[in-house]
């Protein structure tokens, strides 16, 4: 039987400059994001809409949250299968789009980790897990859309 789990999360909003919503231009659209006992998250929406390039906007959020699940996985099933990773930075790539009435949506996301593993490590096999990740990943399992990887290694001395 599946355990279900609890995310709790407070949004609030913090671009009220005085006149609140009263007019559309009249407003930020700016919040906060604040998770008991860690710190706050300033936000903002996407800057083609707007929004503050210097803050995260949903979008950002989202892609991050996809590929930081990626690598926890990921770090997890090496560690399980004998590979010895040190280290593993991604940019990944999401691509969305945006129809006339200003609906939006993703459509694809690619993964592209840069994985540093001990010189020797069979790369097939530690390429293969990624494959496995997709399986057991909530946030990857929790999306309408197809997310793709782009994996490069580079072997290092231990």
């Amino acid at each position: 039987m599946a355990k279900q789990h609890d995310y709790t999360s407070l949004i609030e909003w913090t671009g009220d400059r005085g006149d609140g919503t009263r007019t559309y231009r009249g407003y930020d659209r700016t919040w906060t994001i604040a998770t008991l006992g860690k710190p706050p998250v300033p936000c903002s929406n996407d800057p083609l809409l707007g929004g503050d390039p210097s803050l995260h906007n949903p979008e950002d959020l989202l892609l991050s949250s996809l590929s930081a699940c990626h690598m926890l996985w990921y770090l997890h099933l090496a560690s399980n299968a004998r590979i010895v990773v040190r280290g593993y930075r991604d940019q990944p790539i999401g691509v969305g789009e945006s129809t006339p009435d200003g609906a939006g949506r993703f459509l694809r996301a690619t993964l592209r980790p840069l994985i540093r593993v001990e010189r020797g490590a069979d790369l097939a096999k530690a390429d293969a897990i990624h494959r496995e990740i997709h399986k057991v990943c909530f946030i990857a399992r929790s999306v309408n859309f197809p997310v793709d990887y782009a994996a490069t290694y580079e072997e290092v001395d231990a």
